[in-house]
């Protein structure tokens, strides 16, 4: 019984890093198009929100306002606004799937394209283009919520840029 127990958790094993390594593959290929494609790049900290009517009062609008720690590509200064569609007027409240959602005081790494319609910025590639920044209790180090360290991942977006 033992040994049954043993063999069908080393194929879970398998199965389970198999299907890790698969989304990561997917993953960093998608990173890599994103690195090129988006006009900025970005870590940096939310500091405030604010959500709005469209003109036509037809859909919910928030402006995320980041302020910058580092521009991976691109450069500027100061904070980023980034809008993005969803978010509270009043008792109204609209979400919209795979577009971005932030936190107040959320620490991101974001690939970003000019709004058209604005100064601002959105967010390339829906909720794909907005990466979470966390802090991993046991090393101290800066990852991402797959606790990918912050650092390979920037430093694996810059070998992107320079292919």
């Amino acid at each position: 019984m033992q040994g049954t127990c043993k063999q069908l958790l080393h194929i879970l094993i398998v199965t389970v890093g198999f299907y890790i390594t698969s989304f990561a593959q997917v993953t960093l290929s998608e990173v890599k198009s994103m690195s090129k494609n988006a006009d900025l790049i970005i870590t940096g900290k939310v500091t405030k929100q604010s959500s709005g009517w469209n003109e036509n009062k037809t859909k919910i609008y928030t402006q995320a306002n980041i302020q910058v720690d580092e521009y991976i590509k691109g450069n500027g200064q100061g904070s980023i606004v980034v809008s993005y569609l969803g978010g509270e007027v009043g008792d109204i409240g609209e979400v919209y799937s795979h577009m971005p959602k932030f936190e107040d005081q959320e620490e991101v790494l974001v690939f970003l394209k000019k709004d058209e319609k604005s100064t601002g910025y959105k967010v390339f590639n829906g909720e794909d283009g907005k990466i979470n920044l966390i802090v991993d209790p046991k090393t101290g180090e800066k990852v991402t919520s797959s606790n990918i360290p912050v650092s390979s991942l920037k430093a694996q977006i810059k070998s992107y840029l320079n292919d």
